[in-house]
């Protein structure tokens, strides 16, 4: 999967044992609104749950389709196809290279090259939705692991990483059989609306997994060159590292200071579900105390509280520099700590199994 800052990569499987002893023991529906690259409802879906997952951004939900929704008995042998199909089409520079590789430097014009043919051809063939997507990925991540950055797209690194002169490959992804407590679904938009949808669609969810952003960086301006790849509407750019001109506009009240903790509220209170597990950073921008503050009066008692110490994103270790590339200032500290909260019947669970022991 792609670079993520937040990725939930290392707390996947405390996050799935969470959900299971939620559940006790079994598979269950499970909600994810804030899905990014769908790695906690991957690894649920691999376990059996049934996934609906929400994201406003394309590329995210593209992620989504892919790995929640999608189902191998399906889709695989039609993408497996297409994918290698794709591999040898013959480089030809357009939107992708002149702004990414050029304008920018965030993929190396050679590769640039063959993401701009390769992607040209995707549109051409005018799939089915879901196959598109799986598609989609298979480019994004390839993509990715040529890509020239630290792991977001807020900037590029002042000479080329090695990485940036390996050849593009594609690679068909990771698409797993459908549930066994049924089929994944992928929605594209804003987490109340589907707070709303799942809760008519879905009312028996078992568990609510919340990741919402915790600062001001958007996650859309950190991965607007996947936003571009995924959407392909070629728009209008801005600023040294080519942003799309709707990340000045397309903004979400959970990178807002003024605003983020009445979001947060909002989602805690609309969710349905039987479980509510949030992850939460340190460093964000809505104190613990308060995010157990919600919780409690949700669900009337406190969150159980699962704390896991980590490093912090690698740009932490780089330092800060200025558009010279000249080092500027210090870091306050390499390491964080994401907290986990459990509120609802999990957390009662949980509880007793503490009494009990």
């Amino acid at each position: 999967m792609i670079k993520y800052i937040g990725s939930k990569r290392r707390l996947v499987p405390t996050i799935v044992e969470l959900c299971q002893r939620a559940s006790a023991g079994r598979p269950g529906v499970a909600l994810d609104l804030f899905s990014g690259t769908s790695r906690v409802g991957h690894a649920l879906k691999r376990e059996g749950w049934r996934v609906l997952s929400c994201d406003s951004n394309a590329y995210a939900y593209t992620l989504a389709t892919c790995y929640v929704q999608a189902d191998r008995e399906r889709v695989l042998g039609h993408a497996a196809r297409l994918i290698t199909e794709l591999q040898a089409i013959a480089p030809k520079a357009g939107y992708f290279t002149e702004t990414f590789c050029e304008r920018s430097r965030f993929i190396h014009p050679t590769n640039g090259a063959r993401i701009d043919a390769i992607r040209e051809r995707i549109a051409s063939l005018s799939l089915e939705p879901v196959l598109e997507r799986v598609v989609l990925v298979s480019l994004m991540e390839a993509a990715d692991r040529v890509d020239s950055t630290t792991g977001v797209q807020m900037a590029y690194l002042k000479s080329w990483a090695p990485r940036a002169h390996k050849t593009l490959e594609l690679r068909t992804p990771d698409v797993l059989p459908r549930a066994a407590r049924g089929a994944g679904l992928a929605f594209q938009g804003d987490v109340l609306d589907a707070c709303d949808w799942f809760g008519a669609f879905a009312p028996d969810a078992d568990v609510a997994y919340l990741d919402p952003p915790y600062n001001q960086h958007s996650y859309l301006g950190n991965y607007h060159v996947w936003e571009s790849l995924v959407r392909w509407d070629k728009p209008e750019v801005y600023g040294i590292a080519c942003k799309r001109v709707d990340c000045r506009t397309r903004k979400s009240r959970f990178n807002s200071r003024p605003k983020i903790e009445s979001a947060i509220a909002e989602v805690i209170g609309r969710v349905r579900a039987k479980t509510v597990i949030l992850s939460f950073n340190d460093e964000g921008m809505v104190s613990r105390e308060r995010i157990e503050a919600m919780l409690s009066e949700r669900f009337g008692h406190e969150p159980v509280v699962v704390e896991h110490e980590g490093n912090r994103y690698v740009g932490a270790k780089i330092g800060i520099h200025n558009p010279r590339g000249q080092r500027v200032g210090t870091v306050g500290r390499l390491r964080n700590c994401e907290y986990l909260f459990v509120a609802g019947a999990g957390a009662e669970a949980m509880r007793s199994e503490l009494v009990a022991a």
